[in-house]
């Protein structure tokens, strides 16, 4: 049986929900509502309305009493007590339900927390990708992957030094098109409405920032035409400098030539860093579900870059795996078939965990198999530093500048990381936790 919040907001006529929770003393709140009418055109935001002026013509508004007593109604009492136990494990404050009825998008801001964004003197409080899942996917996997990236973003802003919060907008609905300037505009109404600046991450192209940003609002980065360009480039050259030093720590030299490395997913940043192993001399197995992508890449590098079945890559007998792709790919089951001796990549959550002593466990068990391992917040924040740049300086967003602050702060922070975790006893993924958690919970 499918389970949705917005299948009941769909039915009850309404288009907002909101999930509050204070970790502090455990205290859930919820709303639901009708906040604006069904024939509401998007393309007009920002023009003929704005997120302070739209309002139904007729509207809805439902307390936290109310808002579960409809749940129940529903039959989702249990649905709905599974989603507030993945945000009391991962101590998010806030989920934030969109939904545009007539083209059915369901989107959700899953905000992890506010307190660096409180006071910086920006119009945003949060910063994080939009990422968008097909329809027919399970909304509480959609949930669980959302509520991941917010934390994750949460913790990566402070390491980057970037004083906003953490959050990350997931989508269900068809492919872009970006000449659906309704679908956009609801996307950048929504964005707006909870203070985030964003950028498109999987399953939206980078031309998706151009429309936005030119129609609707600037928080969004990434735009095509610009300084920064896509943030897979300054995200891979800060990995890419993060393997590095953990190649040092392991190998005593940093240099990857003969080394033999595995890439898993060759979009933006993962072909991105697959090109700096090779030109390093580097002996590099790479996948992706598209083959396009791969011969391309391969044609490239014909003697140094070999294609492997994305079903093998995570298995090979490599000196560094690289992740680049879809998260939740370590757990229980799949770290006893890992033979790399370092894994430090790009993608998001490689741990299939809610919160943080769940990744604390899984950390141990790669620490355990003789794997160097840190956790991927800690070094995959080159795009978020690019984003930051362009979302501040626009125009006069200087990209070498940019380039050499990632190289220098993120190889610099792995390496301290490294050091810092050998001589506690520790995991590099506890310790990492253990040096910013308290700029978010205090």
């Amino acid at each position: 049986m499918r389970e949705s919040f917005f299948d009941v907001l769909k039915e009850e006529g309404l288009n907002r929900l909101t999930i509050h929770y204070s970790w502090k003393n455990d205290k859930f709140s919820l709303y639901a509502a009708k906040e604006w009418d069904d024939d509401v055109d998007f393309s007009g935001y920002n023009t003929l309305f704005s997120t302070l002026t739209l309002r139904p013509s007729s509207g809805r508004y439902l307390n936290d009493e109310e808002t579960v007593a409809l749940f129940e109604k529903h039959g989702y009492t249990r649905y709905l007590g599974n989603v507030k136990e993945l945000v009391r494990k991962g101590r998010h404050i806030l989920m934030d339900f969109y939904y545009h009825r007539r083209k059915d998008i369901r989107c959700v801001a899953n905000i992890h927390c506010d307190r660096p964004g409180i006071n910086n003197l920006h119009s945003s409080l949060f910063i994080g990708g939009i990422r968008r899942h097909e329809p027919d996917e399970a909304e509480f996997d959609v949930l669980f992957d959302g509520l991941n990236l917010g934390r994750g973003m949460a913790f990566k802003n402070v390491a980057a030094d970037i004083p906003l919060g953490g959050c990350k907008v997931t989508v269900q609905m068809n492919p872009i098109d970006l000449d659906d300037l309704d679908s956009i505009g609801f996307l950048a109404y929504a964005n707006d409405r909870a203070r985030n600046t964003t950028g498109p991450d999987m399953g939206f192209p980078p031309e998706l920032s151009d429309v936005w940003k030119r129609n609707f609002s600037p928080h969004i980065t990434g735009v095509t035409n610009g300084v920064i360009g896509p943030t897979g480039i300054p995200a891979a050259w800060g990995v890419y400098s993060a393997v590095k030093e953990a190649a040092k720590f392991v190998f005593g030299s940093d240099s990857l030539e003969g080394r033999t490395i595995a890439v898993q997913g060759l979009g933006t940043t993962g072909s991105r860093i697959a090109r700096y192993y090779a030109r390093e001399g580097a002996k590099v197995y790479v996948s992706d579900i598209d083959i396009h992508k791969v011969k391309e890449l391969t044609e490239e590098f014909p003697k140094l870059l070999i294609p492997v079945h994305p079903e093998k890559i995570l298995g090979l007998p490599v000196d560094i795996l690289s992740p680049a792709a879809m998260g939740a790919i370590f757990h229980e089951k799949s770290i006893p078939e890992l033979k790399a001796k370092v894994i430090i990549g790009p993608a998001n959550n490689t741990l299939k965990a809610s919160g943080q002593e769940e990744e604390y466990v899984l950390a141990k068990k790669l620490a355990d198999k003789g794997i160097l391992y840190q956790v991927d917040w800690y070094h995959n924040v080159g795009g978020v530093m690019g984003a930051y740049e362009e979302y501040v300086r626009q125009e006069k967003a200087d990209s070498n500048a940019l380039m050499d602050r990632v190289w220098r702060l993120i190889g610099g922070n792995t390496r301290e990381n490294l050091l810092e975790a050998a001589k506690l006893g520790i995991t590099p993924t506890e310790n990492a936790y253990r040096i910013v958690e308290s700029k978010i919970y205090g």
